[in-house]
């Protein structure tokens, strides 16, 4: 067998099945390769292969199988060939032909094993199947026996399940195990139906790919959707299940008038409609064949796991009609209701007429509360076209079109009341609920903002930003070109910020908080920096609740810039909290209690995906620590000369001098060089040699903030790099001294700062108390003549010389708390200049280092 076929014909799961990896409905797992407290390894089913976002290994079934066993190629393929031959199915052994097990009598004691096995219910209730009107058991380890001692040995810890025959006898099982995921079997001889033969009055039918796939159906239609109540189900034993028994039970079906496939949303599932709608239509060719369009990996099972179950209906009724003549089309009575077209004219007013009823929802309905439906009705009679009121009329309050009792009893009323047949309220009741569900949905995705079309780019367009990206000077060129967009001084800290928000398109992106006392432009240098991403790229937030970030869709946030205006605003512990899960673990989850129809409590996990690029503004420094370790911190220029530049813009911009139209042309350059971006792996093959200075508090973090910023560095200069390719086919560029050269120099004040065990605040006012005893030529000071002098608040004065003297800068040689209060002294003027000097050195060493290295011996890359 080629390794083309081989590659086509062995599924990535099957594979991690082989080795007992466990992969969950998100399609993750935890990968084999490394340690992994939480899955970070993702598969993909339609190329089937896979990747792990924790120690970056990729690859195909061959090259998991090659490295999970540590062996060649050649036998990673004899591996792989041997699973090919593996049958996914595995009857059991059948003990002797002649002997004969009473199923009908031994699955009453697989029903008792379940209710008294916990690990089982657990299982069943996470898959949301757990429900006492279901005919499900449980084999436990130890395993059941027959009366001769037959063992059934394969569907120990497996829920079983009742196959059965035309007369709905129990005469084989089927066993999902609950400890090796996706194993399932059957017992020797495998026949009969789940749940049973198809009665003969069925009009709808349902095909599901598995057992547990019909087991949900019939937990969440039978008893929750009135709509789908007369539907049956039937569930094939995989895609490649549709058995003569189930052709033959169908083709005796005289009143079915549909079947719909309602198969898995990845590639098998697909191929499996193909197939099996054309040979039914063959079988059956006066019978509509039509399929559901599963979301892509997903199944019925998962769905009710991860969304309401109503999903489930909405998903029947957007069903698609592969095989019927469109009379027969008409003429079916399916499972969806026909469509309904409402007055919506007056929200407060809508209207429902089908011919013999006019139903009237007064007050619209709630768009927010999904779960119900409740509304206020009123039902009047139609007689030769015109409504007959009063006595015709029905007034119904708060009635909840969710809720089947409620339904029933109300469907009995107006029936009695109008004179009407139940049959012909309930098929009203139900185009009508068909109804609201729709407007409802179309009036919450108006109530959605809009999203930010993407920006396309010409051909010319591209090619001028490409030229851009490829010039000399590349960083040069860009902050230029941000000073040019009305973003006035701040050269550092502006694009520091750029390359920040630029490392949304990574990984492992950067986060950067902007400290700074109220009135230094901490908000403006923001705003202006983040003009130049495309608007799609970004989300801007003002304030946050607790609980707000849990509900944005999942992959809302991927790769997106997060603007929080103000971190003063999020003070909550619990915001915080979330905000560092995002930054650090790159998601976020959350699990909450909801009612269902019925009015049951059940949970629900919210999920929210990153990686995101977390950019906020604070006046409280000390506050935000732990969100500030993750975090480089820029300090805003609050010197005099900066105001001043800014006065002048202030003064030109009202004089008009100012072209806006320049500085907005500008912006949209610099986000059409955004776009062109691609999302391309950096390594550094000089990261080992690299060393921070030895004064940086929290090193382990401050390094890998280092690091990455000159991966980003590099990751701007992509298209001046050349693209290289590992041996498990990744493409990466590489980082050059220049780089590192250039991020030096950027960060070399972030660093700085990182070093200090001062605040910034606290660390200039020192540095102003310094020049005023030099300039006044002084050996000591007072705190009166001080805050005379620099005219500083006392509160303020007070805790900045507390803390100078804590800490050992300053100390008290004399005075009198009373009358002329402490003198002080400075114990050492020159710290400051030594710190930058250390780290400037540090930095400088590290890179002459690794030049003087380059100059010796070439440096070759290691590849990972």
């Amino acid at each position: 067998m080629e390794i083309k076929q081989i590659k086509e014909q062995l599924n990535i799961e099957t594979v991690l099945n082989e080795y007992g990896i466990a992969i969950n409905k998100n399609k993750h797992c935890k990968c084999p390769f490394h340690k992994d407290d939480k899955p970070s390894l993702r598969i993909y089913s339609e190329t089937n292969t896979y990747t792990c976002f924790g120690c970056d290994k990729t690859g195909d079934v061959i090259q998991f199988i090659q490295d999970f066993e540590k062996c060649t190629k050649h036998k990673a393929l004899k591996k792989a060939t041997a699973l090919i031959g593996t049958e996914e199915i595995k009857p059991t052994k059948a003990t002797t032909e002649t002997q004969e097990i009473n199923y009908s009598e031994l699955f009453p004691k697989f029903k008792q094993s379940l209710h008294r096995s916990k690990k089982a219910i657990a299982y069943l209730e996470e898959r949301g199947i757990y429900d006492v009107k279901l005919e499900q058991g449980f084999n436990t380890s130890t395993g059941l026996s027959t009366g001769n001692g037959t063992q059934f040995k394969q569907l120990k810890n497996c829920i079983i399940y009742p196959l059965k025959d035309q007369g709905n006898n129990i005469v084989s099982l089927y066993g999902r195990n609950i400890a090796k995921a996706g194993t399932h079997y059957y017992t020797a001889n495998r026949k009969g139906l789940y749940p049973n033969y198809p009665t003969a009055e069925t009009k709808t039918l349902i095909l599901t790919e598995s057992v547990i796939d019909s087991a949900t159906l019939l937990k969440y239609t039978n008893y929750q959707t009135p709509a789908l109540s007369q539907v049956e189900v039937l569930a094939l034993y995989g895609t490649n299940g549709l058995t003569e028994e189930h052709t033959e039970a169908v083709s005796h079906l005289n009143q079915l008038q549909e079947i719909i496939l309602f198969f898995d949303g990845d590639k098998a599932g697909n191929e499996a409609i193909e197939k099996h709608s054309k040979t039914l239509n063959e079988l059956l060719p006066n019978v509509i064949i039509s399929k559901v369009n599963t979301p892509e990996d997903e199944d019925v099972n998962s769905l009710v796991q991860s969304h309401e179950p109503t999903i489930l209906e909405h998903l029947i009724n957007d069903r698609e009609i592969l095989f019927s003549s469109i009379e027969k089309k008409k003429e079916s009575e399916s499972l969806a209701v026909s469509e309904v077209e409402l007055n919506t004219e007056n929200p407060e007013y809508i209207i429902y007429e089908n011919g013999s009823l006019q139903i009237a929802v007064l007050g619209g309905v709630n768009l927010f509360s999904l779960d119900k439906l409740k509304v206020t009705l009123r039902i009047t009679k139609i007689v030769e076209g015109r409504s007959v009121s009063p006595i015709y009329n029905i007034r119904q309050s708060n009635l909840d079109l969710y809720n089947d009792d409620s339904v029933d009893k109300f469907i009995r009323k107006v029936a009695e009341r109008l004179e009407l047949g139940t049959r012909e309220i309930q098929i009203s009741i139900a185009e009508l609920i068909n109804g609201l569900e729709e407007y409802r949905l179309e009036q919450v995705e108006l109530q959605k903002p809009n999203k930010v079309e993407s920006r396309q780019l010409t051909e010319k367009r591209k090619q001028q930003v490409i030229d851009f990206l490829q010039s000399k000077d590349l960083l040069r060129r860009t902050n230029e070109l941000i000073g040019k967009t009305g973003m006035v001084g701040e050269e550092n800290n502006r694009f520091i910020m750029f390359l920040v928000f630029t490392s949304r398109l990574r990984e492992q992106p950067l986060h950067i908080i902007s400290l700074g006392a109220s009135g230094t432009g901490k908000t403006y240098l923001q705003e202006k920096i983040s003009e130049l991403i495309p608007e799609e790229h970004k989300l801007e937030i003002t304030a946050l609740s607790e609980n707000a970030l849990y509900y944005f869709d999942r992959t809302e946030l991927k790769n997106k810039l997060v603007l929080i205006e103000d971190l003063d605003g999020a003070q909550d512990e619990k915001i915080l909290y979330a905000i560092r899960e995002l930054m650090s673990k790159k998601r976020i989850s959350k699990t909450i209690p909801i009612k269902d129809a019925k009015g049951n409590l059940k949970t629900v996990t919210l999920q929210v995906e990153g990686p995101i690029c977390l950019t906020g503004t604070t006046t409280k420094e000390r506050i935000y620590e732990d969100n500030a370790n993750r975090s480089l911190l820029i300090y805003l220029d609050n010197s005099k000369a900066h105001k001043n530049q800014i006065m002048e813009y202030q003064q030109n911009l009202s004089a008009g001098t100012i072209n806006k139209h320049k500085e907005e042309e500008i912006k949209t350059f610099l986000q059409d060089v955004q776009l062109l971006l691609e999302k391309v792996k950096v390594r550094n093959p000089f990261a080992t040699k690299l060393n921070i200075p030895d004064t940086v508090f929290k090193p382990l973090r401050t390094n890998t903030h280092y690091l990455s910023f000159i991966e980003t560095v590099t990751f701007y200069h992509q298209y001046q790099r050349e693209r290289k390719k590992d041996e498990q086919g990744n493409y990466y560029i590489e980082t050059t001294l220049e780089d590192i050269e250039e991020a030096n120099k950027l960060l070399k004040d972030v660093l700085l700062a990182k070093s200090d065990e001062l605040t910034k605040a606290c660390r200039d006012f020192l540095e102003i108390l310094k020049a005023y005893i030099k300039r006044e030529e002084k050996e000591s000071f007072y705190a009166k003549e001080l805050r005379a002098s620099l005219r500083i608040n006392p509160k303020t004065l007070s805790r900045y010389l507390s803390d100078l003297s804590r800490y050992g800068y300053i100390k008290i040689i004399g005075g009198n708390p009373r009358s002329t209060g402490y003198e002080y002294e400075i114990l050492n003027s020159e710290e400051y200049n030594q710190l930058k000097a250390n780290i400037q050195t540090a930095l400088d060493e590290a890179l002459a280092n690794i030049k003087e290295e380059c100059l010796s011996t070439p440096v070759v890359p290691q590849l990972s």
